[in-house]
């Protein structure tokens, strides 16, 4: 995906190349989807007949990326779906500025956090699982960071452009 930090989900038949969108979707047998993330979080969703590949960061998870992603699974049959939720930044260490932490406490203040160093940090995971949790999601989550992990891609740690990829085919 060409991921812009949207709400953009995209229902996919046959292989496409870089569609810009932050979430995949098939039914079909054979087509995998991919995520790409650095810090945020690599999402993948599946059921016994459609998957999906999201790319959950700030942005998305206060777009309701997943919530979309979800609901549009659930309008192609999908039931008893599962959340995997890959390596990410965790919310010790994503650090945010007061007007980022306020925008999140008008709307949804269950990512706020204090980092490491005291300050005001979103914890994207714990709130993305609370998400999931409430509308029947089944979560399964990795407890890395990537930020402290430096197996890992963590563009707030080396500020280069790498990528972790979170895959899932049917």
């Amino acid at each position: 995906m060409n991921q812009v930090h949207g709400d953009e989900v995209l229902e996919v038949s046959e292989i496409v190349e870089n569609p810009t969108c932050d979430a995949l979707i098939t039914t079909q047998h054979g087509i995998a989807l991919a995520v790409l993330v650095a810090d945020c979080i690599p999402l993948l969703l599946s059921s016994s007949n459609v998957i999906a590949a999201v790319h959950v960061g700030r942005r998305g998870l206060a777009n309701s990326i997943a919530i979309k992603t979800v609901e549009k699974m659930r309008a192609l049959g999908a039931t008893d779906i599962k959340a995997n939720l890959g390596p990410s930044i965790c919310g010790r260490c994503y650090e945010v500025s007061p007007e980022i932490a306020d925008d999140f406490k008008n709307f949804n203040p269950t990512p706020i956090s204090t980092s490491r160093a005291g300050t005001l940090a979103l914890d994207l995971p714990r709130a993305l699982i609370a998400d999931l949790v409430e509308i029947g999601v089944q979560v399964q989550s990795s407890d890395i960071c990537t930020l402290e992990d430096s197996n890992y891609f963590s563009y707030r740690r080396n500020n280069l452009t790498g990528r972790t990829a979170g895959v899932i085919w049917l």
